[in-house]
């Protein structure tokens, strides 16, 4: 009987086996990719609708993280307790953060308002010299703005924008849960320093005991999740403490390039363009939209401002790639120029707002280490 099984015809050829197998795998495949896409989707339903509650949270759990080895340092060496280590840095960035802005507030506010007042001067500028140097421009402009065809288009989209401007426009009771959403957001604000002080006095380690509330999972899968976390953990310290120190630097360095070259608002855009560089290539994205007309309509400026002003971005870019990220952060996130400008904006749009920016590249850089551990472990590929 075995003899007469082993010789009967199979009902599949070892061609149609492969097939199938490979139909069933692709299959497969394409449930889990939409189990994870209604799962992706659903997180970023929650964290959107949610994210007044956790911002704070975060902010506050991230800023602990990177600020905890202070906290330490002064338990080891001044023999305090924990709580009198907390309420000590508390004093000294409260102190620090203080003066600075009683230095810097005066010059940022003028600034600020010398600023405004140049908008529509410097608009009226940019139209004088449009039209004196690039006639062709405005006569292209003036033609097509006769088209009908495109007239209509204009007074079309100019409706569009009408109407969703006023739907935009909020009744009384919109009006009220307006200002209740500024009160929140102020609220929230507020608390960041509350989480933070809690979470400063806890001496646990945050992924101490994570293996034991896994205890559903195989030993080896539960070593790399804790492994996944603790590397997660470590990205967001590194970056974010390295991210923050070179934004400062380069708002200084960004500040002084700019008041050596004459360009207008120097402390300001320097300032401000540091700050949105935690965010990796906005300040640069932004900064050179905002200066390179500056640089070429403020009243001395031109040709001759505007290559300066690329010259101090250039300079800048410069010391922060090849000196400040090397000596500062290393090359902790492995991740190419094009991949993280690609992960701010994906983040972005999927956690619909400023927080996705933020956490783009910690986030990038977890799940780029947990597909490397899972091909090598699990996929043998």
């Amino acid at each position: 009987m075995s003899d007469s099984a082993a010789s009967s015809p199979r009902l599949l050829t070892e061609r149609q086996r492969k097939l199938a197998g490979f139909a069933i795998g692709f299959v497969s495949l394409a449930v889990i990719l939409w189990l994870l896409g209604i799962t992706f989707g659903l997180l970023a339903q929650f964290i959107g609708h949610f994210s007044g509650v956790l911002w704070p949270i975060t902010a506050a759990g991230i800023a602990a993280l990177v600020m905890r080895p202070a906290v330490a340092l002064l338990e080891e060496r001044l023999r305090m307790s924990r709580i009198a280590s907390v309420v000590v840095l508390y004093t000294l960035v409260g102190l620090a953060f203080g003066g600075f802005l009683l230095l810097i507030i005066p010059a940022i506010v003028r600034q600020l308002l010398d600023f405004i007042a140049f908008v529509p001067i410097g608009w009226e500028r940019a139209r004088v010299v449009v039209e004196a140097n690039y006639p062709a421009w405005v006569e292209v402009a003036q033609r097509y703005s006769e088209n009908e065809t495109i007239k209509s288009a204009f007074h079309s989209l100019t409706g569009e924008l009408r109407d969703l401007l006023s739907g935009a426009i909020p009744s009384l009771k919109a009006a009220g849960a307006g200002a209740m959403g500024v009160f929140g957001f102020v609220a929230s604000l507020a608390i960041v320093p509350i989480y933070l002080f809690f979470f400063l006095l806890s001496h646990r380690d945050p992924t101490k005991g994570l293996g034991r509330q896994l205890t559903f999972l195989g030993e080896e899968v539960r070593e790399d999740i804790v492994f996944l976390v603790k590397n997660f953990i470590d990205i967001v310290v590194s970056f974010f403490r390295g991210q923050l120190l070179i934004g400062l630097i380069m708002g200084l360095l960004l500040t002084l390039g700019f008041w050596a070259i004459g360009l207008k608002f120097a402390l300001i855009l320097g300032l401000t363009l540091g700050i949105l560089n935690i965010i990796p290539y906005l300040g640069t994205i932004v900064g050179l939209s905002l200066t390179l007309p500056l640089a070429f309509f403020q009243t001395e400026g031109g040709w001759v401002l505007v290559a300066l002003t690329l010259a101090v971005f250039i300079l800048v870019q410069n010391i922060e790639g090849w000196f400040l990220t090397p000596r500062i952060m290393g090359q902790r996130t492995g991740l190419h120029p094009v991949i993280i400008i690609f992960a701010v904006f994906f983040w972005g749009t999927a956690f619909d707002g400023i927080l996705g920016m933020i956490l783009a590249i910690p986030l990038t850089a977890f799940f780029v280490t947990a597909w490397r551990l899972a091909r090598q472990k699990y996929l043998s590929v």
